[in-house]
């Protein structure tokens, strides 16, 4: 059975209260209930933490063993090196998710140190982006 990690990032915590213009009335918790129903053939883990030690750590934990990340690092996106840096040392692929579509809001988001390091990425077609990503690792 494959194992996939998703990987959220800062603010990610408060999907289903903060913004639901952009992001949405679901909390992740419950979607990712339907994740694991949409996926029952892929043992899936989930991981969120405001704290970019943190995320680092979880890509060194699972970097080496999982067959797939599925990481929205949020603000990160936009500001990590570290981040960018640790998909760059595990041997695990990873696709890149967001939820809003980067490229039509501020010019700071246009930018991502992660996505060179990372097999693909998927923006704008809302929390459907990680399952969209997941599918991808199944073959």
């Amino acid at each position: 059975m494959k194992k996939i990690l998703i990987l959220n990032g800062p603010n990610l915590n408060l999907l289903g209260k903060r913004e639901p213009g952009v992001y949405g009335n679901q909390s992740f918790e419950d979607y990712f209930e339907t994740l694991k129903g949409l996926f029952s053939d892929i043992e899936l883990h989930y991981f969120q933490s405001n704290h970019e030690g943190a995320l680092i750590d979880k890509i060194h934990e699972v970097g080496f063993t999982f067959d797939g990340i599925v990481i929205n690092a949020g603000g990160y996106t936009h500001t990590s090196i570290a981040l960018a840096d640790a998909l760059s040392a595990v041997t695990t692929p990873a696709i890149e998710v967001h939820i809003s579509n980067i490229h039509a809001r501020e010019a700071f988001r246009h930018h991502s140190y992660l996505t060179s390091r990372c097999k693909g990425m998927i923006c704008g077609l809302g929390l459907r982006g990680y399952e969209l990503a997941v599918h991808s690792f199944k073959n």
